[in-house]
């Protein structure tokens, strides 16, 4: 398995897991895409200094081969499953212990 076939799985599964599993329907909301919004620059910018620092570095032959910010836009993928699904763990998580997803956890 490349690169590529794990940041689309992983995208897949953040999906099935915020509307089957979790049931936070997060993306679906206009607020996680603000967030995401917010997250985007940084990620790319992150991106560009390990690339360019040679701090990470990708084989040719495990991804697509297009980048953007130095690094393949499978990372944009990999981000966008992360972000995705740490927020629906965050909204799960705080439903359960019976907070309000918009009032904060003591």
């Amino acid at each position: 398995m490349i690169y590529s076939d794990i940041a689309l799985d992983a995208v897949v599964v953040a999906i099935l897991a915020d509307l089957f599993l979790l049931r936070t329907q997060m993306i679906t909301r206009g607020i996680y895409w603000l967030t995401y919004a917010l997250i985007f620059p940084f990620q790319l910018l992150t991106n560009w200094w390990l690339t360019s620092r040679k701090i990470v570095q990708y084989s040719p032959t495990e991804i697509i081969g297009r980048r953007l910010a130095g690094a393949p836009i499978e990372d944009l993928l990999f981000g966008f499953s992360m972000i995705l699904f740490t927020l629906a763990l965050w909204e799960f998580f705080s439903q359960r212990r019976g907070a309000s997803p918009r009032e904060p956890v003591n």
